[in-house]
């Protein structure tokens, strides 16, 4: 599958930045724009996401592939990698698989373990836009009013309106492949499973606020990245890549190479 990307800078050390369940490029793009003046920047759509193809099959080894290509199709030696949520544990199963092609990694609020489905809201998520009613809707506010009812946080229904576009047809249509998220979630909340580790540097970046990093999770963080360190962002929940942008932005820059 050859994903959807956009190349946000050409100089300096390549750095591939892959968003969370939900999200496309663009919702890093204000970061990738930073990045890109002292690195080589792609944004990445993942699988069922953005403007990539969308396929029934869905788990980290088909999606860690799928980055894997990507980078021998850009021309790159190796990488860093930048990873939220979702997008965080793809960058890991990669590292772990192939581990010439990734120098660093930046791991945004995620930890290489197996979550409980009532850990999050996602299921939810999808109900919403399964309730638009999207052969009726004339535009994202009238969508929006659908949404209200499953979705009480303001930040959310526009993060999630995000992927709410028209077709050619000139209708509305999500660009999320959500049978396919649905039908395979359980592995999407599945812990990582390798009998390698990786030992170049890792840094797990864990928002004050959000649950996704716990302490009890340090034994699995060390037995498959053992050079493993945790920088914590005050006053952050699970988007702290929205919510400390600029925090975010200091601590990137300190840990990607110079």
């Amino acid at each position: 599958m050859e994903l959807n990307y956009r190349q946000y800078s050409a100089a300096g050390a390549p750095v591939l930045v892959l968003h969370g369940l939900f999200g496309s490029l663009s919702n890093w793009g204000w970061h990738c724009k930073q990045l890109a003046g002292s690195y080589a920047v792609y944004g990445v759509d993942l699988r069922n996401h953005g403007d990539s193809p969308h396929s029934d099959q869905l788990d980290y080894q088909v999606m860690a592939e799928d980055v894997r290509r990507l980078i021998i199709r850009l021309g790159l030696k190796s990488c860093c990698i930048v990873g939220h949520s979702m997008g965080g544990k793809v960058a890991m199963q990669l590292a772990l698989n192939s581990p010439d092609l990734v120098d660093k990694l930046v791991i945004v609020d995620i930890a290489p373990v197996s979550y409980p489905e009532d850990a999050d809201s996602h299921m939810n998520v999808l109900a919403a836009m399964d309730a638009v009613k999207l052969s009726e809707i004339q535009s994202r506010t009238e969508a929006e009013v659908t949404l209200e009812d499953y979705i009480p946080q303001e930040a959310l229904r526009k993060f999630v309106l995000t992927n709410l576009a028209r077709n050619k047809e000139g209708l509305f249509e999500w660009r999320l492949h959500n049978d396919s998220i649905r039908e395979n979630y359980a592995k999407l909340r599945s812990e990582l499973v390798s009998t390698k580790s990786f030992s170049k540097p890792v840094l797990f970046v864990k928002g004050s606020l959000s649950l996704y990093i716990k302490p009890e999770y340090e034994t699995q963080i060390k037995e498959l990245f053992p050079v493993a360190s945790v920088k914590l962002i005050m006053d952050a929940g699970h988007w702290l890549h929205a919510e400390q942008p600029q925090a975010l932005q200091k601590v990137l820059l300190k840990f990607l190479p110079s």
